[in-house]
């Protein structure tokens, strides 16, 4: 799965480490999610969704294998 993560937090001028403690994690997590190492949680992708006021899918992009 991609995700827009990176692009949408630098537009926003926000360090891995500001977002990581906005949604408490690591900012190794962010990295993670950045680089597409790591598929994160409903849970932890609504709370990204809710922080930038997007939609899930604006964010994630599902793509069949």
């Amino acid at each position: 799965m991609k995700n827009r993560i990176e692009e949408i937090r630098n537009t926003k001028n926000i360090r891995q480490e500001d977002l990581a403690k906005i949604l408490g994690v690591s900012r190794q997590t962010i990295s993670s999610l950045e680089n597409g190492r790591y598929n994160p949680s409903i849970m932890l992708a609504h709370k990204i969704a809710e922080y930038f006021n997007m939609t899930i899918e604006e964010i994630f992009i599902f793509e069949e294998e």
